[in-house]
């Protein structure tokens, strides 16, 4: 399964990529699996789990960790937006 990963704000210069395409095996196939798969990384993309207030949202729809991933998906994190 591929997937488009993009990465938002203080996320994206925290670990320097803003987007990736990604190869996953089958048994990613939720944004709460995927962000553990992220993590595995280790260093700053332990932040991937270890930040709760992060977001995410699939093809633009805000995700929730039992959100499906699917083949082609377009998944993004990003910290929370705050106004002034």
């Amino acid at each position: 399964m591929n997937i488009r990963l993009l990465f938002f704000a203080s996320l994206r210069e925290k670990l320097g990529v803003s987007a990736e395409d990604l190869a996953l095996p089958g048994e990613v196939d939720t944004v709460g699996k995927l962000r553990e798969f992220l993590a595995r990384r280790g260093n700053d993309w332990v932040s991937i789990t270890g930040d709760v207030r992060l977001r995410a949202a699939v093809n633009q729809r805000m995700a929730e960790a039992a959100t499906p991933v699917r083949d082609g998906d377009e998944v993004a994190f990003f910290p929370p937006v705050t106004g002034g």
